[in-house]
């Protein structure tokens, strides 16, 4: 998920620089919003991953 945030923000910078201002705050806006749900997720997991490690093993 990263990945693809990294992506659109690597299509936005280069439509910024061509000069497609719509194009590029369009990418810049879909790189944000996917950076954040990766973050939140990331948060999820490793909430997750320390809860599941503190159970009592049967």
């Amino acid at each position: 998920m990263l990945g693809w945030a990294l992506t659109f923000l690597v299509i936005a910078l280069i439509a910024a620089v061509l000069g497609f201002g719509g194009i590029a705050g369009a990418a810049a806006g879909i790189a944000k919003i996917i950076f954040f749900v990766f973050i939140v997720l990331l948060v999820i997991s490793l909430l997750a991953g320390a809860l599941r490690g503190k159970s009592p093993r049967l």
